[in-house]
């Protein structure tokens, strides 16, 4: 249609109807801005972008390409730039403020570096680091420091070796379309997957964008022995990492699944193996939530000798800031009540500290304690806390009832309440004499038995594992082996577990397994 009217007035010949161009074009432009202004005013006004970012950058690309078409004869191709274009009398000062407006924008890469390799370790693709929370109450503002000294010294390596802004630019130029390429890959996917929308149209949004970034992608290809291969050999060395300790972490976590075993069938061993109980509180800590460990199942039926009261441990990290204290332990048993074994289950927020060994010990004894009260007497246990303090099977005057004093009655040190009437609940924990009215001796022999475990001193049982790869074929045999001896490198070089879970020296018994994957 718009053709067959520029046809119709074409018989009035160009020179009779060129003079309406320049007003025509003047009149849409103004139009397109008209409508834009409309549409950010009043839907999305991020004035800052468009009066001040978007109109410095093109009114720079403008200079530039002034100064360019004015200056066709230059010395060198390194000359062709933006401080070409800079007037000398305030080209130092330019220079500086370039300078210090850089150290900001790293700020972003260093940013999104550290977020992307904490949410990789959550998804266990990264081998452990220290991940350090800055700010209180924001999600994501973290700070890792091992991550932020190898940024520095690849900065300070690839400055060194390069000594060439072009080849510089060649290596960002490709990182920053590769970057764009992939997050149209990934967008298309967004849109069929989370916004349910149809495959056909994923498929134009990719082609139309997708299309446009591969011609960039393809051109910056042609730089790339002239730094462009850096970028593409930094993302190898980081996906080899991730890779096998994704994989090698799968895989171990397969084979204690596959190779768990129960209590029962383990204990139901101990007349043949000649078992011992030894006095204290043995922390076995485990990925698993069901079974025996593999690790451990060995450990003992090499050594029959273990704790007298056997927890499993398993800490879980979550996504939110804090787990509040009640709903941060899961407790269970595991086996009959005479075996004395439990499963304990932590969960952490990303804000937690972990607690230093001793209150960690006694609230492990104090979740015990309160969850067979309330599981085995169908009350919960009210007052103050003297585990925090001491140790002691006395009786401490201060309590607190919140309210829940009345129809609450009192046996030699405990305070017992029913559930429904508790508003708050506080753990007071003493043991009562035998035979008191309305508790369970054996309930209050479990309650013996875990102070003076507690008593006698505790250990934290690790795996140390080292990982072999089976005996294959060819090539196969060559991949298996180098993932096999990067896993075992980088176990040897993270962070351990006995730092993540602040277990002293002292206490710490590691469980050495070689896994055959």
């Amino acid at each position: 249609m718009t053709q067959s009217r520029g046809m119709a007035a074409r018989h009035y010949g160009t020179h009779r109807v060129g003079f309406l161009f320049a007003p025509i074009i003047l009149a849409w432009l103004l139009c397109m801005s008209t409508i834009g202004l409309y549409n950010i005013i009043r839907w999305n006004p991020q004035l800052a972008f468009t009066s001040l970012v978007y109109t410095s950058l093109i009114l720079g690309y403008m200079g530039q390409a002034a100064y360019l078409s004015q200056h066709h004869n230059l010395d060198a191709s390194y000359q062709i730039g933006f401080y070409i274009a800079v007037p000398e009398s305030v080209r130092w000062p330019v220079l500086v403020l370039a300078i210090l407006a850089s150290v900001v924008g790293s700020q972003v890469i260093i940013s999104g570096t550290f977020s992307i390799i904490s949410q990789s370790q959550s998804l266990s693709c990264f081998p452990r680091v220290k991940v350090v929370h800055t700010p209180d109450k924001v999600h994501g503002q973290i700070y890792i420091p091992e991550v932020n000294w190898i940024l520095m010294v690849l900065c300070i390596a690839v400055t060194v070796g390069f000594r060439n802004t072009k080849h510089m630019g060649n290596a960002s130029g490709l990182a920053v379309i590769t970057v764009m390429l992939v997050t149209t890959c990934l967008m298309s996917l967004v849109i069929m997957l989370c916004w349910d929308r149809s495959p056909w149209l994923a498929l134009a949004f990719f082609l139309f964008f997708g299309s446009i970034e591969a011609l960039y992608f393809s051109a910056s290809l042609i730089k790339f022995l002239e730094g462009a291969w850096l970028p593409i050999l930094l993302a190898l060395i980081l996906l080899a990492v991730m890779f096998v300790w994704h994989h090698t972490t799968i895989k171990k976590y397969e084979y204690d699944m596959h190779n768990k075993v129960t209590l029962e069938c383990l204990l139901a061993l101990g007349d043949k193996l000649g078992m011992v109980r030894v006095p204290g509180i043995g922390l076995v800590y485990t990925d698993l939530t069901s079974g025996v460990p593999a690790n451990f199942s060995r450990f003992v039926t090499n050594l029959p000798a273990f704790h007298r009261v056997l927890v499993f441990v398993c800490v879980k990290s979550v996504t939110v800031p804090h787990v509040l204290p009640a709903e941060r332990y899961l407790v269970g048993r595991v086996g009959p009540p005479g075996h004395r074994s439990y499963r304990y289950i932590v969960r952490y927020g990303y804000r937690d500290v972990h607690q230093d060994v001793d209150s960690f010990e006694t609230e492990l004894v104090e979740s015990l304690a309160t969850s067979y009260y309330e599981r085995e007497n169908a009350l919960t246990v009210i007052g103050s806390n003297p585990l925090r303090r001491h140790m002691s099977l006395g009786y401490d005057e201060s309590h607190s009832h919140d309210g829940a004093s009345s129809g609450s009655d009192r046996v030699d040190g405990i305070e017992l309440a029913a559930a429904p009437v508790v508003v708050k609940k506080q753990v007071r924990f003493a043991v009562a004499p035998p035979r008191s009215p309305g508790v369970d001796e054996s309930v209050l022999e479990e309650l013996h038995e875990l102070c003076e475990a507690r008593e006698a001193g505790t250990a934290f049982i690790l795996g140390h594992s080292h990982v072999k790869t089976k005996p294959v074929s060819s090539l196969l045999k060559r991949l298996a082996v180098a993932v096999g001896v990067g896993y075992n490198f980088l176990r040897r070089n993270c962070r351990g577990p006995d730092v993540a879970l602040r277990v002293p020296p002292a206490s710490l018994l590691e469980v050495g397994m070689v896994y055959v994957l």
